[in-house]
């Protein structure tokens, strides 16, 4: 990673936002949100507003690292959602490397539209070894099991277990 040309990324720019990044055409692609997605608000979706800032950041700092050995990958996300943003709005994203670590940048970053400010965020990025993130996910979906149906069943590590609330006072318990 190119520590000064990190630390010298600053970016403006606008980003239109599309009627498929509503809250309800999102909700509405979901199994557990199809009910209730029709009652949603037509406006920005926070999930996309991350992946709108989240990208951007990426984008920005994948110029000052190496490509075929290092990938960036994001570590946290701190994003106040302070507004509605209408489909078709015209987002003005401004952002900035505020922190910087061996490996990683924290981004500020800052969404207005032409009324207000709808987001503040903070974005930390890290550059990682490829080959080395290459081979955690292959050894985590080495552990998968899929069903003759093609659906994955949880494998012998990490399987998720229904979490029961047995009682008000009382920790869940896992069935």
């Amino acid at each position: 990673m190119n520590h000064q040309g990190v630390s010298e990324i600053f970016f403006e720019e606008t980003y239109c936002v599309s009627p498929e990044q509503t809250a309800r055409a999102l909700f509405s692609r979901l199994p557990h949100g199809s009910d209730y997605a029709e009652r949603l608000i037509e406006c920005l979706a926070t999930g996309y507003l991350v992946a709108v800032v989240e990208s951007i950041c990426i984008r920005e700092m994948q110029q000052h690292v190496d490509a075929a050995t290092e990938v960036v990958v994001g570590r946290t996300i701190q994003l106040e959602h302070k507004g509605p943003i209408p489909p078709g709005s015209s987002l003005k994203l401004r952002g900035w490397v505020e922190r910087m670590g061996e490996r990683s940048a924290t981004f500020c970053v800052q969404a207005s539209d032409d009324h207000e400010v709808v987001c503040e965020s903070s974005v930390t990025l890290v550059a990682v070894q490829r080959a080395s993130m290459e081979s955690r996910i292959a050894a985590k979906v080495g552990a998968l099991v899929v069903s003759p149906a093609g659906d994955f069943v949880g494998g012998a590590r990490g399987r998720c277990a229904a979490r029961v609330l047995t009682s008000s006072n009382q920790e869940p318990e896992t069935s």
